[in-house]
């Protein structure tokens, strides 16, 4: 386990930081504990997507105490990388001081893909996918970081 110096400083940044920025944090969180420090925001925030947080309480991790916040509540933390992991939230990124990198890694947007769901159990099929492909991206993340 690096000590907190050592371990990367991530941020996950979408526009509604209910949803996929979300499942970002809670697997960097839940993979990487040692090595990455992670958070979530949004460009404009409104509340924890509650498919969100059951796909993620399915494959074992619990994202039920985050928060949906601004990115302007975590000013002052020195991030080393701000992912954003939407189109909308990639072409609105503030501008970030210091050495931090912004790099741009798209999911589609599982409330998007399922909108015309008829209950829950319906939309779950595209909260699993978009969850497992950001498992994929998060897994392998401080390597596919290197040299950005």
């Amino acid at each position: 386990m690096a000590d907190a110096a050592e371990r990367l400083r991530v941020l996950f940044l979408c526009t509604g930081n209910s949803c996929r920025s979300q499942m970002g944090e809670g697997w960097a969180r839940a993979l990487h504990a040692g090595s990455i420090d992670a958070y979530s925001a949004g460009t404009d925030p409104h509340g924890m997507n509650p498919l969100a947080i059951r796909a993620m309480r399915e494959a074992g991790v619990d994202i039920s105490t985050h928060s949906s916040k601004r990115v302007e509540a975590l000013a002052g933390i020195a991030f080393d990388y701000v992912i954003t992991v939407c189109d909308s939230a990639h072409e609105a990124c503030p501008v970030f001081p210091g050495r931090t990198k912004v790099v741009h890694f798209g999911f589609e947007d599982p409330p998007r893909l399922a909108r015309g769901a008829t209950s829950e159990d319906e939309a779950m099929p595209h909260y699993r996918r978009v969850r497992d492909e950001i498992r994929a991206f998060v897994e392998t993340m401080p390597e596919t970081l290197k040299g950005r």
